[in-house]
């Protein structure tokens, strides 16, 4: 095992193109999110449609060719609003996941790089975060602020959500300190954090990648709890969690309310699970082209 080169990053494209289920999620994942970001612009545009301006009189209405998706009991849009929805909900899972990355590859790093008490001590605080139930933390903490801004959302649910990725990085990179390449980029001097950074992350992405698009849509189903109780997304806006806490309260009498927000959500998540796994085996350094 090596470091990654250009010519082998240009391998590992090569096998995530090839997989074609891979390849197909990842081109569906960006028509939603893509919709998700400029469809509400769009269809206010073009048919003077939005997530908010309500028609009581309307009501809810089943899908037709006017609303695709029917409207709520509001009267408003379903699809418009579950475009608006998803770019939160992508937005909150992708940032709050990036968040979770960097301070989980970097304390599980540093911990098994620098192995002794160092690491002893650090793991042994992973484990005691591990016993405090996260979202009673976070909605703690954002009661105690006083805040329902989406930034504080985003740094919350990240900052509770590093743990397991600090110890999938920790168990790469105690199997991997030891191996020749980083024995040779010692014996050729390169400094610690180089050869932690440059010669042994890299090398560990497989798994680290996997889990974070694994991360993502527990993020999306977090931030879902957190709006159903008030702390996330505030009305008028709705991320899909609340779309869907809102078509399960009337699913009864009125399914299309659950059905297409529940839809997209979980093509999402299906499409996130097959793009793992296709990353996974691209980035696997044990692969033969």
């Amino acid at each position: 095992m090596t470091a990654p080169t250009p010519a082998k990053e240009s391998t590992a494209l090569r096998r995530l193109l090839a997989n074609r289920v891979a390849t197909a999620c990842g081109v569906l994942l960006f028509a939603i999110a893509l919709l998700s970001f400029a469809g509400p612009s769009v269809l206010g545009a073009t048919l003077g449609l939005d997530d908010t301006t309500q028609d009581v009189r309307l009501g809810a209405t089943p899908p037709s060719l006017t609303h695709p998706l029917g409207t709520d009991p509001l009267g408003r849009d379903l699809l418009v609003r579950t475009m608006v929805g998803g770019g939160i909900a992508l937005t909150v899972g992708f940032v709050a996941t990036l968040v979770a990355l960097l301070i989980g590859v970097t304390w599980g790093a540093t911990a098994a790089w620098r192995g002794g008490r160092i690491d002893d001590v650090m793991m042994r605080a992973v484990d005691v975060l591990y016993a405090l139930p996260s979202t009673v933390f976070v909605i703690v903490v954002m009661a105690t602020i006083g805040s329902r801004s989406l930034p504080l959302l985003f740094a919350l649910i990240g900052g509770v959500s590093w743990l397991t990725m600090s110890r999938i990085v920790r168990a790469q990179i105690l199997s991997l300190r030891t191996r020749d390449f980083v024995e040779a980029a010692r014996g050729l001097g390169a400094p610690a954090t180089r050869i932690l950074f440059r010669h042994i992350i890299p090398n560990a992405l497989g798994p680290i990648v996997v889990y974070a698009t694994l991360t993502i849509p527990g993020v999306m189903l977090q931030e879902a709890f957190l709006s159903f109780l008030g702390l996330g997304v505030q009305a008028p806006r709705a991320s899909w969690g609340t779309l869907i806490a809102e078509g399960a309260q009337q699913v009864v009498v009125y399914p299309w309310l659950l059905v297409g927000p529940g839809v997209v959500m979980s093509v999402t998540i299906f499409c996130l699970n097959f793009v793992g796994d296709g990353l996974r085996d691209a980035l696997d350094p044990h692969s033969t082209q």
